[in-house]
């Protein structure tokens, strides 16, 4: 029984990968959601605090890497940052954003290809042309034709070892203010091309665009949204709508940004950190999250001197 299966039949036990792992979630009941991630410390919290998978957000490495979200990081670079996620959180389903795949179908599935390597559950294109511009800067954002980005997904879904690994196809027709028409034939190509998910993004301030496109979408292919700009409705509000998962795509790293930022200003300022130790995490936190006690335990175990007498017999 594969994961698509487990999901129909209600049977959350394990599946053989992460994968797999993922698949199920797309496919049971309700809206799951990714958090977004950038490293291997923000992998950690999102699972400490219970998420059960996680977007690889291409903003947010990039911003952890000093440089913009513009293809201004190697695609290898990334993809290292991925490989600190998934041994941070070994089976925990990390989906990879991979931007548009970074050139054409074979850089695509190389891509994809590294990506499952280093332990990724999937991967996401977008169907921008390369170079692309972040989605919530600017309106120069070009969409590449159709069969190209159709043959991106064919060639990554003919090339994946496990079955299970997700590859998941995102639409920017809406951020390019085309016709909801577009994004609809743009959907049902690449669901037909064999996307496992579609990922339908938009910035505007509410979620209309996103249930006009539920309303009218007639596909069985699971839809992912990732609500940055209309962030008033609940999880629960957009399972109603059918949509498969949501994305939490950048907070973590705003989070991170907006606390570094504060803190280097109250230092800088006060000459002194007297008035923030209340307002940074202790330490102690910080070592029980990747288990300080453990590795204590283990110096002790692995480390001790050896009983000589009993060597020698």
């Amino acid at each position: 029984m594969n994961a698509t299966e487990q999901a129909a039949n209600g049977d959350r036990g394990t599946t053989r990968s992460a994968g797999g792992r993922l698949r199920y979630l797309l496919h049971a009941p309700g809206a799951c959601q990714l958090m977004g991630v950038h490293d291997g410390l923000s992998a950690r919290i999102a699972v400490a605090e219970g998420f059960e998978a996680l977007w690889a957000s291409g903003l947010c490495m990039s911003t952890a890497r000093g440089v913009r979200d513009s293809d201004e990081a190697s695609w290898t670079e990334l993809l290292t940052l991925v490989g600190t996620m998934t041994d941070a959180v070994p089976g925990v389903p990390v989906l990879v954003d991979g931007d548009t795949g970074y050139g054409n179908f074979n850089t695509a599935r190389r891509f994809a290809g590294r990506a499952e390597r280093v332990g990724a559950a999937g991967v996401c294109f977008e169907d921008k042309v390369f170079p692309k511009m972040n989605s919530f800067f600017g309106d120069g954002h070009q969409l590449a034709p159709v069969a190209e980005f159709c043959g991106k997904i064919r060639a990554c879904k003919d090339a994946q070892r496990d079955p299970d690994f997700v590859v998941v196809a995102r639409t920017e027709a809406l951020i390019s203010k085309l016709p909801m028409e577009e994004a609809l034939d743009r959907a049902a190509a690449y669901a037909e091309a064999g996307a496992d998910a579609l990922f339908i993004h938009s910035r505007m301030n509410t979620p209309q665009q996103i249930a006009t496109f539920m309303e009218r979408w007639e596909g069985s292919t699971p839809v992912l949204i990732a609500p940055t700009t209309y962030h008033t409705p609940s999880v629960d509000d957009f399972a109603a709508l059918g949509i498969a998962g949501c994305i939490w795509a950048n907070h973590s790293m705003r989070a991170a940004f907006a606390a570094m930022r504060d803190v280097c200003q109250r230092i800088r300022t006060d000459r002194g950190i007297y008035g923030i130790e209340d307002q940074v995490a202790p330490l102690k936190e910080i070592f029980g999250l990747f288990d300080y006690e453990g590795l204590e335990k283990d110096e002790n175990c692995y480390t001790q001197a050896p009983d000589l007498a009993a060597v020698q017999g």
